[in-house]
């Protein structure tokens, strides 16, 4: 009768570790999928050009990924900005023109980690921003 018992404790034990290894495993694999998030479409004061797209957790942080699109006439072009502050406290930009009045153009930032982005949607040359700029749209905030 005691082996009996020993028998079905250990077994009991065995069950009992293998489940104990097994849950983080699975808990593990659930946290490596991405996060994406939307935002957009936010656009120029003459609604000429607007931007949109998404924010994407990743291995080294997060990606700001979209299209740019441009409606407005010959020798004009439509200009994205980003700005995002870094877990560091510090502020980073980026900026992204499209001319072709046709095609969407793509564009993606590596933002690494960071605690707020903002974008805005601009006009102007193939050289720089005349105006027309929109207000600055959140497009992620840590915690919402």
């Amino acid at each position: 009768m005691r082996s009996a018992a020993r028998l079905l404790l250990s077994l009991a034990a065995t069950g009992l570790c293998v489940g104990l290894v097994a849950a983080p495993a699975s808990a593990a694999t659930a946290t490596t999928a991405a996060e994406t998030w939307k935002w957009g479409p936010t656009a120029s004061s003459d609604y000429k050009g607007w931007a949109s797209g998404s924010v994407r957790s990743s291995s080294s942080g997060l990606r700001i990924a979209g299209d740019l699109y441009d409606a407005g006439g010959a020798r004009t072009c439509s200009w994205v900005t980003f700005k995002w502050l870094t877990d560091h406290g510090r502020y980073r930009t980026a900026t992204f023109r499209n001319c072709s009045q046709s095609t969407p153009r793509a564009f993606r930032v590596n933002a690494g980690y960071m605690l707020l982005a903002k974008a805005r949607v601009c006009r102007g040359t193939a050289t720089r921003v005349t105006g027309r700029c929109s207000r600055w749209e959140r497009v992620w905030t840590q915690g919402g």
